[in-house]
């Protein structure tokens, strides 16, 4: 194993609701989507037509900036809709499945022997290069422009984050797969967890292994690049989900595109929490069915409660989703005297609470953001749970004044809206920096394009 990276600054929040390591089957869904909105920044331009045939590969879209940048059916059928909303913005295009689910066949290459080209040709073909994306900008990646390296991390320290070594048993060989056929690229780093116990990780070959120990967010891939190979003006860095590089794997593997994934379901409002293999773009409200308390209102999440998006039961799955959560809404409560009564059941990183007394203490946390909007306060909190050599409070209002030469100078090239939702999280002014953060970013990515 590598030496080892320790992550100083951080927070680990312990809900109650984390998934039990079981691994399910959900029944087959009849209609299928391909939501534009799970890729930020995307121009969608229309290739498919309600009535066409499709197979599991076809192409449904591209990017009409970069064309060769393909999204394609997850399942085979036929296309029912193209949704758009205001002034005709594609919204999603729909696939009624069939039941033989018929696969587009791509001719397997010689990993040992591939071009770089020859691989990134490959995976945009197939419809598998929105799975990866680049900093700076946390946008998919412009394949036109090369990278200095690759990085992905292998675990997730997130709350109730699923555990990636239990998704990966039996999936070593197409995991493996990918990472061979990325280092034709780039060089590839691998994030690993101090306490990884699966060989796939820890023996893996043509990557360079970094060991990473510490609170969340030692398990963001942005802090690990930052302590390994940190972005520099010009640089570009790409990053992988390490559950997508199976999906790529099998590409390489099989020569279909497979978009099953495993899905952690958690939150203290799922009865029963745990895994389930679903395809991807897939109804989400079979797993849900009579399998969330009753008698509350709830929120549920595409992802973790940190990062994740707001969805309902009838939504369709999230492209890049390995975790669905369900939490109260909280809309029910009416607490005596508020935030200024002693309590043990509430979570606070401070001593506000006597539950600093139980450090073990598993927490049921609810949607309310308990407290007014007001100025952003410069009280260093926000530098005590973010571990980057960067001052979030200065960076925060040089992107809210839109001062390009400062936010450089402070390293917004480094970050991604993930990267400060801790920072959102303890933050007494309740601002919502993650949107603050994608906004600067967005307008960064104009400016310099």
């Amino acid at each position: 194993m590598a030496n080892l990276i320790r992550i100083r600054k951080g927070l680990d929040i312990k809900l109650k609701g984390k998934a039990v390591e079981t691994l399910s089957q959900v029944g087959h869904s009849d209609l299928f989507a391909l939501t534009v909105s799970d890729f930020h920044g995307l121009t969608p331009k229309v290739i498919a037509r309600p009535g066409d045939v499709v197979k599991a590969g076809s192409v449904l879209l591209c990017d009409k900036n970069h064309q060769e940048v393909k999204f394609v059916s997850p399942v085979s059928g036929t296309v029912v809709a193209v949704n758009r909303g205001d002034k005709r913005k594609v919204l999603d295009v729909l696939v009624k499945a069939d039941s033989t689910n018929e696969f587009e066949s791509f001719a397997r290459i010689d990993l040992s022997k591939a071009s770089g080209e020859e691989v990134k040709t490959h995976l945009l073909n197939a419809g598998m290069w929105p799975f990866i994306k680049q900093r700076p900008y946390d946008l998919i990646a412009n394949p036109q422009e090369a990278p200095k390296a690759i990085f992905i991390s292998t675990f997730d320290t997130a709350p109730l984050a699923p555990d990636f070594e239990f998704v990966l048993k039996g999936q070593e060989v197409d995991f493996q797969a990918a990472l061979n056929a990325l280092a034709r690229i780039a060089p590839v780093h691998l994030g690993v967890h101090e306490n990884a116990q699966s060989s796939a990780l820890k023996n893996a070959s043509n990557v360079t292994i970094h060991t990473f120990a510490g609170k969340h967010p030692a398990g963001n891939v942005g802090v690990q690049i930052h302590h390994v190979s940190p972005i520099n003006k010009g640089e570009i860095v790409w990053v992988v989900n390490p559950q997508d590089l199976i999906i790529m794997g099998r590409l390489f593997n099989k020569g279909v595109t497979d978009f099953s994934r495993i899905v952690a379901l958690t939150g203290s409002e799922i009865v029963k929490t745990g895994y389930v293999k679903i395809q991807s773009g897939s109804l989400i409200s079979p797993l849900f069915k009579s399998n969330v308390t009753k008698g509350k209102t709830l929120r549920y999440i595409s992802g973790n409660v940190l990062t994740g998006t707001q969805v309902t039961p009838e939504s369709y799955l999230n492209f890049y989703a390995n975790q669905l959560t369900v939490i109260p809404e909280g809309t029910e409560k009416h607490e005596m005297f508020g935030w200024i009564m002693p309590r043990l059941n509430q979570f606070s990183i401070n001593h506000s609470y006597f539950s600093w007394l139980l450090p073990k203490k598993e927490y049921v946390l609810d949607a309310r953001i308990k407290g007014g909007h007001r100025a952003l306060i410069m009280s260093n909190e926000l530098d005590k749970v973010f571990p980057f050599d960067i001052f979030p409070e200065i960076l925060l209002k040089a992107i809210i004044t839109n001062n390009i030469d400062q936010m450089e100078a402070l390293g917004i090239y480094e970050v991604a809206p993930e990267d400060f939702a801790l920072c959102e999280f303890v933050d007494t002014s309740k601002t919502e920096i993650q949107k603050i953060v994608r906004e600067g970013l967005d307008m960064l990515f104009k400016e310099m394009n």
